[in-house]
């Protein structure tokens, strides 16, 4: 048995980063025993490793690729950790209503684990193509102020391992994979906001993001376990700036306010692309309006665009309900990324 594997299995000892990249080196030359995998991704999903283990391990990966070069100042990503209420796709909705506003946005995501339609997936029905290098996304960020790379931002070791595991499927044990899949894209952005729907992970990821050094990072949670922010209830949001911790109360009582039902999915059967460009266009429900122009208006504040926080929300209103976010959309789908060979930029 691998060392990684006593150590994760015992609980007695940090895995450090030259012990990760032992592991990763077995993985690639085909050296593991049976099931070596499958019990790493067990381990992991069950329970997550301490800070400094989780640490070393995103390390080990990032020295195995090659480094890419930041983008301008003030880009932004938004992606959350999955789990908790099933939602519509809110993160993808702010992220789009936050480059119609200015900021300049590097989305990442995935196929669906938990949710019925993933934001790759919602983009795949949208005919909105996802990057396939870096050079792409550099040429899609310049001429729409947004870009949603592909899975090359992601480790190679992350497809071994679902490799390895086959027949089993690695939604079923890689539980562990999405909850640190914001930290594992190579996505050199200025900030990055992560939604963290289990409150007991924010002490192990408040840790690596502290260890970043080349961006802000905001983790988000809130009491309803969804990983965005959400209007209607108070939202804690963490940083790795040194600051404390920000509260974002909930907005004031009144009419209209709405449930945590306004946020959910489409249901069975019906228009997921309807129901997310009506959400865009300031004609779904009021709760889920408030709640995209809120995680847009956290992009523009965290990317440095804008100051404020009535400010950014006031702005995000205005171009939702302006028809601004709608029209990029339009724009993005009638002209559809031109697929090219993957990349990566010298730093």
């Amino acid at each position: 048995m691998h060392e990684v594997l006593r150590a994760l299995i015992a609980r007695d000892r940090t895995v450090d980063q030259e012990l990760w990249g032992s592991f990763w080196d077995q993985l690639r030359d085909g050296a593991l025993r049976s099931g070596e995998t499958v019990a790493l991704l067990s381990s992991l999903s069950t329970r997550m490793p301490e800070g400094d283990t989780l640490v070393g391990m995103l390390r080990s990966l990032d020295e195995r690729r090659p480094a890419v070069a930041a983008w301008p100042a003030g880009t932004a990503n938004i992606v959350g950790t999955g789990g908790g209420p099933a939602t519509f796709n809110i993160s993808t909705a702010a992220a789009l209503l936050a480059a119609a506003l200015g900021v300049r946005v590097v989305k990442t995501g995935s196929r669906a684990y938990t949710s019925s339609c993933g934001s790759h997936d919602l983009l795949e029905r949208l005919g909105i193509a996802t990057t396939t290098s870096y050079e792409q996304t550099d040429t899609l960020l310049e001429r729409f102020g947004i870009a949603f790379p592909g899975n090359f931002v992601y480790p190679r070791e992350v497809a071994l391992l679902a490799r390895s595991i086959v027949p089993m499927d690695l939604r079923t044990i890689g539980g562990f994979v999405n909850a640190v899949g914001p930290f594992l894209a190579a996505v050199p952005v200025s900030a990055q906001i992560v939604g963290v729907s289990d409150h007991s992970l924010l002490p192990t990821l408040g840790r690596v993001a502290a260890t970043v050094a080349d961006r802000r990072i905001w983790l988000c949670s809130n009491e309803l376990g969804i990983d965005e922010l959400v209007s209607s209830v108070d939202n804690l949001v963490l940083t790795n700036d040194g600051t404390e911790g920000v509260g974002l109360p909930a907005e004031a009582p009144g009419p209209g306010r709405g449930t945590i039902a306004d946020l959910r999915p489409a249901a069975a059967g019906a228009d997921v692309v309807g129901h997310f460009l009506d959400v865009l266009s300031g004609d779904g429900p009021a709760l889920a309006t408030r709640t995209v122009c809120l995680n847009a208006a956290a992009l523009a504040v965290a990317s440095g665009l804008i100051d404020g926080w009535p400010e950014a929300i006031g702005a995000a209103d205005d171009a939702l309900r302006g028809g601004a976010a709608r029209e990029l959309v339009d724009r993005l789908r009638a002209r559809p990324a031109r697929r090219v060979a993957t990349t990566a930029r010298a730093r």
